[in-house]
């Protein structure tokens, strides 16, 4: 009897304080001991930045736990977690799962009680303790996704629905053909209701739900107020347009990267194709001499024939929302507590001179009388967002591979739980680092 009164007397203290609002810290204006930051950078007037963390490896993502912990995933060593100080600044870390095989996902459920992390083949689950800021329990959820070029899954869990996560698999190559049928299991964002799994978990290919196909590396999911999904996508590389027998390059501006709505995670659209390998998007127009009605926005195919064009793709592939500059490779996205804004870190390019890419946008959003969310801007928009802060000369940065670059290579991102503080994270393999942005 005593046992159960103790243990009941510890689950109602973990509630109270989960159920404590989250402390807030103020904006360091510097952190003793952490080394400054390693490569130049330039910020709009309106926001803030101070570098709160160094000597990281490749750190990827970054979340917070309701009590307001910072849970980081460091590609090739694990998971640590870090608490903060009063003049917020990280006073403590420690090792919370070490793994070489961890890479990319990195979530928490609402209530901060499961926490789910991904290799290239698989998802995990562990029952976490904020408090002690341990874990346990350790589950495969989902097994057998496939290998390739794109080595990241992200895996986020719906806010609406907990039970449901949302599981990303790019593409095995610039030109995955057989993807255009879904059960390949690549370039695909499917869904997963844990609450239903087998005992030793998924099979990536053969079950969950299809949310949505043809994406060909929807690195970035981000929930709407609405626990609707929005995918930021790495489009392709080395485009050469042929008309006629004769091939134009146009991989400088094109194709575009694209900011998708995938809809809701319970109700998915009907249509779930979103063009690859087939139709893709335009940034810069002035390329297509052979198809001078393609805007920005528009979807278009890399060698139009009598069989299936660019107008082929109208009705068929569900076009962005929103596009980006050609090769900036979007990594995270997440939007702020309101809803007001959308913001997406940018890897930066290695198949474009100069180069582009690596900086932090912000693309205003709006609620419309229907309650939906969508961007500010039209679809054809060059201007629907805004640089908060990027590389110093973006188009002088050399990347010579996934994380090695001249540059910092932005990945991860994430409001704190009290909604004031913007984490941002460069995995840049010579020094991960970790800064905390606020604005004015």
């Amino acid at each position: 009897m005593r046992l159960l009164t103790t243990a009941s007397a510890v689950a109602a203290l973990v509630g109270q304080v989960l159920s404590q609002d989250v402390p807030t810290f103020p904006f360091p204006a510097s952190c003793s001991g952490v080394a400054a930051p390693r490569y130049p950078y330039t910020i709009d007037a309106g926001w803030q930045v101070t570098k709160i963390a160094s000597g990281l490896r490749q750190p990827r993502t970054i979340i917070f736990d309701p009590l307001g912990h910072m849970l980081v995933l460091q590609a090739t060593m694990g998971i640590s977690a870090h608490t903060f100080g009063p003049d917020g600044c990280i006073n403590s870390t420690k090792t919370l799962f070490q793994s070489s095989g961890l890479n990319h996902g990195l979530s928490l459920t609402p209530d901060g009680k499961t926490l789910y992390a991904s290799s290239q083949t698989t998802v995990w689950s562990w029952s976490y303790d904020p408090v002690a800021m341990t874990v346990s329990g350790q589950k495969t959820v989902i097994s057998g996704i496939g290998q390739g070029i794109h080595s990241t899954r992200t895996v986020v869990v719906s806010p609406k629905n907990p039970n449901i996560i949302v599981v990303s698999v790019g593409s095995n190559s610039n030109w995955d053909n057989p993807t255009i049928d879904p059960n390949v299991g690549r370039a695909i964002v499917k869904t997963f209701d844990v609450s239903k799994a087998p005992a030793n978990g998924y099979q990536f290919n053969s079950q969950g739900t299809v949310f949505a196909y043809g994406v060909r590396n929807e690195v970035a999911l981000a929930f709407d107020p609405n626990g609707h999904v929005w995918g930021a996508e790495n489009s392709g590389d080395d485009f050469r347009r042929t008309v006629n027998g004769q091939a134009t390059d146009i991989h400088i501006d094109n194709p575009a990267e694209e900011l998708n709505y995938l809809g809701n995670p319970e109700a998915p659209l009907e249509n779930k194709w979103f063009g690859y390998p087939t139709c893709f998007t335009v940034w810069e127009p002035s390329n297509f001499r052979d198809n001078t009605a393609l805007k920005v926005g528009s979807q278009f195919v890399v060698s139009p024939n009598t069989t299936f064009n660019d107008a082929s793709c109208n009705g068929k592939s569900n076009p962005p929302r929103l596009s980006f500059p050609a090769h900036t490779a979007p990594i995270t996205n997440g939007f702020d507590p309101k809803g007001e804004n959308l913001y997406i870190t940018f890897h930066g390019s290695w198949d474009r001179q100069p180069a582009a890419g690596y900086f932090v946008a912000e693309v205003p959003f709006k609620k419309n009388t229907d309650g939906s969310y969508e961007p500010v801007a039209a679809a054809d928009s060059k201007t629907g967002y805004k640089t908060i802060i990027g590389a110093q000369n973006p188009g002088g940065c050399s990347s010579a591979g996934l994380t090695q670059s001249t540059c910092w290579r932005l990945a991860g991102l994430s409001w704190d739980q009290a909604g004031e503080r913007l984490f941002i994270s460069s995995d840049n393999s010579a020094q991960g680092e970790i800064f905390v942005l606020k604005k004015k």
